[in-house]
């Protein structure tokens, strides 16, 4: 894994220069404190008339622009200098062009391109002298650990008795004390196998699962020790304490020679305890079998991990093996290997973009109009699904947002109504309507519901492509709203980008759209939920229709794989341009005179901390691949990414 350079300081950085430079050109660099050093960072004297300048430039790996800057101001320093050779250590990441750019703003000193020590320059020498790095302990955690494991392993070699974790020493048989002594321990212990690293998630998911139902669980994982230090002492203690071996079903456990290992030391327990069901498969992918076990009866995992847990238990208690007694505990191993590998979090505030479209402006009120006289309650629920606004019927009445003449105009000639009740929006999840027995939460239910028909009515009336999902139903872009292969253009502040809505895929027509969920906590929004709909290419605009749910399914998580959260984003944005088109709202009409209004921008919110990870993506980069986009010939655009 590369180090982050960034975690040094710079002070850190220059002596780490200084350290592997010195190695390469097998000199030391003369080294000096804090405070202003004239533009050295390291110097090696070689005789009166030969001086080596070494200087260090700890920049962003893409800060290239930066360093040119501070080199062209360093230039004065380095002709007063006047070394024999200069050198340039950075942590910024060079090219060819790069590097000759600095060799023409240092001038004649630096002598070759060779001189110049770029990021990827650094890694190689970090690669070549590993003990370098051992001196750097903040390269550690950032990178793989291998000079950790290094001086581990050296510690742990150069003692007479290795310390074994203690995990792992109690599950391991005692020293005899005396002839009679049996030396005899329970065999209490599921053990868990399975490819190192490949199957890591899986057992740091199964693992706790287990012992929080209560039985005894060891894995290699909680060692927290990579690779096979304790490979030995681990197949001591399965022999004398395991009860039930679960060994990962899959092909990354064949081809992973510990793992095999510890599988063939328990089919020779299996004989020796006369248990043909000692060792239970684990059936990660699917077909897959463990070699000579062919025979054995697999818990089948591949149709869900939750669903393999539920059948496993089952297992266990069917072949009558016992949880330990009292209160069920999870070993603190499990969470500090996962943490292990974690991203680092960082303490600067980052901007998230979210799904989020925040309702700016509603009816103060809704409405609850009870029928006076005789009507039958279900030409009432006909006539009300046929109102050109949203309504719900709630016994002998409708609850909407419309005002008594326009309800009244509306159902003339099938009932009259009279104004009963009207609640306030802001407080309807709390009050409710007491007159006629709704609560809080039915009536923000019922509101709700009134939100999501209006936004599905405005869509149609937009002429979206409306397909029905099991959650709901969603909204596409249509072939009259953006044409395949188009780049609708999005923002309004900084630089304008674009993204493609309609497009093709897999020899399949996909359109983007949402299925919009109302929500009235902690204010009254809407969350888009994405959709991707698919359909045949048979070289027409909307494509033909799929009826198959598994064939949609399948469509989308192949489709769709490429994208990233930028991707994302960027239609969801240009989706939202779609429907509120010149304006910075979306309208939305609620009943006549009433209407809804929505930011055109989801909602951002700040994370009071970030992570170390890069934020490289160009928010306007399509999926390129072949065998993923077969796209039709893009328009030209412009250097800003519009469309010409």
């Amino acid at each position: 894994m590369p180090h982050d350079l960034s975690v040094l300081s710079p002070s850190e950085f220059e002596a780490l220069s200084a350290d592997l430079i010195g190695q390469v050109l097998g000199v030391r660099f003369e080294q000096f404190g804090e405070g202003a050093d004239g533009g050295i960072d390291g110097r090696y004297v070689e005789d009166a008339d030969g001086v080596t300048i070494l200087q260090s430039k700890r920049y962003e790996k893409s800060a290239i622009a930066a360093l040119k800057r501070e080199m062209n101001s360093e230039r004065a320093k380095i002709d007063r200098l006047a070394p024999t050779r200069y050198i340039l250590s950075t942590s910024v990441s060079m090219t060819p062009g790069r590097k000759q750019s600095l060799m023409e703003i240092c001038g004649p000193t630096v002598r070759t391109s060779g001189d110049i020590f770029g990021w990827e320059d650094i890694e190689a020498l970090l690669r070549k002298f590993p003990e370098v790095e051992e001196a750097y302990p903040a390269l550690w955690v950032p990178a793989s650990g291998a000079a950790l494991e290094r001086l581990l392993n050296r510690a742990l070699d150069g003692r007479e008795q290795r310390q074994v974790p203690q995990v792992l020493h109690k599950l391991l048989p005692k020293p005899a004390t005396g002839a009679d002594d049996t030396n005899t321990v329970e065999r209490d212990t599921l053990f868990l196998i399975g490819a190192s690293s490949v199957h890591d998630q899986f057992l740091l998911w199964l693992g706790p699962k287990l012992e929080a139902h209560g039985y005894r669980v060891f894995s290699e994982l909680l060692t927290l020790e990579p690779g096979a230090r304790w490979h030995r002492e681990t197949g001591a203690a399965l022999e004398h304490r395991a009860v039930k071996v679960l060994a990962v079903a899959a092909a990354a456990t064949g081809a992973d020679d510990g793992a095999m290992d510890l599988i063939d030391r328990a089919k020779t327990l299996s004989k020796k305890l006369d248990d043909s069901r000692l060792i239970i498969p684990l059936r990660y992918e699917e077909g897959a079998k463990i070699d000579g076990l062919r025979d054995a009866t697999p818990t089948d995992f591949t149709h869900g991990w939750a669903e393999g847990l539920v059948k496993l238990l089952d297992a266990l208690r069917r072949q009558g093996i016992r949880q330990q007694p009292g209160p069920a505990s999870v070993a603190p191993q499990w969470d500090s290997f996962r943490k292990r590998g974690a991203i680092p979090l960082v303490a600067e505030p980052e901007p998230l973009v979210s799904n989020w479209v925040q309702i700016l402006e509603m009816p103060d009120e809704v409405h609850f109009y009870e029928v006076s006289g005789a009507v039958r309650e279900d030409t009432l629920k006909r006539r009300i699904k046929m109102l050109p606004f949203p309504a719900a019927q709630r016994g002998r009445g409708l609850i909407t947002f419309a005002t008594p003449p326009d309800v009244e105009e509306s159902l003339e000639g099938v009932a009259k109504l009279r104004l009963r009740e009207s609640a306030s929006i802001a407080s309807a999840a709390e009050d409710g309507m007491p007159e006629i027995e709704l609560t809080g939460r039915d009536l923000s239910n019922v509101v709700t519901g009134l939100l999501r028909d209006a936004w599905e009515r405005h869509c149609r009336t937009a002429g979206m492509v409306a397909y029905a999902y099991s959650g709901g139903d969603g909204f596409h872009v249509s072939p009259d709203q953006a044409a395949i292969g188009e780049r609708v253009p999005w923002g309004k502040q900084g630089a304008r980008r674009s993204s493609m809505l309609r497009n093709i895929a897999k020899k399949h027509v996909w359109s983007y759209g949402v299925t919009a969920i109302p929500r009235n906590w902690p204010f009254w929004h809407f969350r888009l939920k994405a959709r991707v709909l698919f359909a045949k290419d048979n070289d027409t605009a909307q494509g033909e229709p799929i009826n198959d749910s598994k064939t949609m399914h399948r469509l989308r998580r192949s489709g769709c794989k490429g994208w990233r959260n930028k991707q994302w984003h960027g239609r969801l944005l240009a989706f939202l341009q779609v429907m509120s088109g010149d304006s910075a709202f979306i309208r939305v009409s609620l009943a006549p005179g009433q209407d809804m209004l929505l930011s055109s921008e989801p909602l951002l919110f700040t994370s009071p901390v970030s992570t170390a990870l890069p934020d490289s993506a160009d928010p306007d980069t399509e999926e390129e691949d072949a065998s993923t986009l077969g796209r039709p010939e893009t328009m030209d655009e412009d250097a800003d990414g519009e469309s010409a």
